[in-house]
């Protein structure tokens, strides 16, 4: 009976402790999800507060700006000032210097040119004259060279990598030439009239890899245009005369073909615009008609934006905007956005776009937003983005002035 007792009071006293671990096991177990529990509320009340401050800045709208840097410039007489990076790059016939967003010159060149033929790839550019047979390459910070042609020099297109293409007359014939920055001849076509046609407009990828051209002929009595596309890298190598893409357009006219970098270009027709993708050998992966006539072509690394007058009585310009990242270029039409000032330039940001002119802003986001419609204080030559959002350069005839919008 001893024996009986003692093995249940054991037994008890091992259920006891059981039971007591059991307790603090079930008490540990709450504790933590009860921490678990705080911590997604707190994840929860974060994520809304940053919700609600993206929702809130994406709706905030400015109605004026604040000067927070001015630097002191003088106007060159007969001079144009166009962006260049971030920096500006001012021109005459005389010369060109470019000067950074604190108003130091990078660097000064002077010339005499008649007609200026300018050719910009983000932060390089070429400066050659019509007809002239001297092309000066530059970038943002420094002067690249200087490339000699043999031949009168028609058109011009670089690469931000600092190759140059250039368009030569000859007696019978037509030349594309193209160089790297210490001037060496790399690449050179023969165009006639008679069977590729002539070379309208061209342009180069950024890293120099790829050259379109539009070819302008005559078939039948038919206006023609042909957009080849040469590689001018290994895989060019094993194609006749490195021509790895053709597209024919029939009774159309294209004055304006672009790579917006690598691997994504367009051209523009007047009844078309033709957006192509691939790093070697560009395809045309969507085409957009229309039927008015085009007053201007804007465009960045991922926008293409082509204004019209707008097709209602309520607005005097129409702007259509294709995003090339998404694969319908944001729709059968692209998008639409409607506007009244005169404009001299149009600028796309991350999901904004800049309408200006020298006395007036117009900022408006890619959902329609209107952000920012003002008055400069001064005539504006130039506004260049500064970097962060909604902070910008005003380049005027005695000043650059760094705004910000509030």
């Amino acid at each position: 009976m001893a024996d009986i007792r003692s093995y249940i009071k054991e037994k008890e006293k091992r259920e006891k402790r059981e039971k007591k671990q059991a307790d603090y096991k079930e008490k540990i177990a709450r504790h933590k999800m009860a921490a678990v529990y705080r911590i997604l509320l707190i994840l929860v009340i974060l994520i809304a507060f940053a919700a609600f401050l993206v929702i809130q800045y994406k709706r905030r709208v400015y109605v004026d700006y604040d000067i927070v840097a001015m630097t002191e410039r003088e106007a060159t007489n007969g001079a144009t000032d166009v962006r260049l990076g971030n920096s500006i790059l001012t021109y005459s016939k005389d010369g060109a210097h470019c000067t950074d967003a604190k108003g130091s010159v990078q660097w000064n060149q002077t010339f005499e040119i008649q007609d200026v033929i300018l050719a910009v790839s983000n932060d390089t550019v070429a400066i050659g004259e019509y007809n002239g047979r001297s092309i000066y390459l530059a970038d943002s910070e420094r002067l690249i060279g200087e490339i000699t042609t043999a031949m009168p020099i028609r058109n011009l297109a670089v690469s931000e990598a600092g190759y140059v293409a250039a368009v030569l007359a000859d007696t019978d014939v037509t030349w594309i030439n193209v160089y790297d920055s210490s001037g060496e001849l790399k690449w050179e076509g023969r165009t006639h009239m008679d069977d590729s046609g002539y070379p309208m407009a061209l342009s180069m990828s950024p890293g120099g890899e790829l050259l379109m051209v539009a070819y302008i002929y005559v078939d039948a009595g038919i206006l023609r245009t042909k957009v080849g596309v040469y590689n001018l890298g290994a895989v060019g190598s094993n194609v006749s005369d490195r021509l790895v893409s053709t597209y024919a357009y029939t009774d159309m006219l294209i004055p304006c073909v672009r790579f917006l970098n690598d691997d994504t270009a367009f051209a523009v027709g007047d009844g078309r615009l033709s957006i192509y993708t691939g790093s070697h050998i560009p395809v045309e992966a969507s085409g957009h008609l229309y039927d008015r006539e085009i007053r201007s072509v804007f465009y960045s690394d991922r926008y293409v934006g082509l204004v019209f007058l707008a097709d209602n009585s309520e607005n005097r310009y129409q702007l259509k905007v294709y995003d090339t990242t998404v694969a319908d270029a944001g729709g059968a039409g692209g998008k639409d956005f409607y506007f009244d000032i005169d404009y001299t330039d149009i600028f796309f940001g991350k999901d904004n776009f800049v309408i200006y002119n020298d006395t007036e802003c117009l900022v408006m986001t890619m959902d329609g937003i209107e952000k920012f419609h003002g008055d400069f204080r001064e005539t504006v030559r130039l506004m260049v983005p500064a970097g962060n959002a909604y902070r910008y350069l005003l380049v005027t005839d005695d000043s650059i002035n760094t705004i910000q919008l509030k």
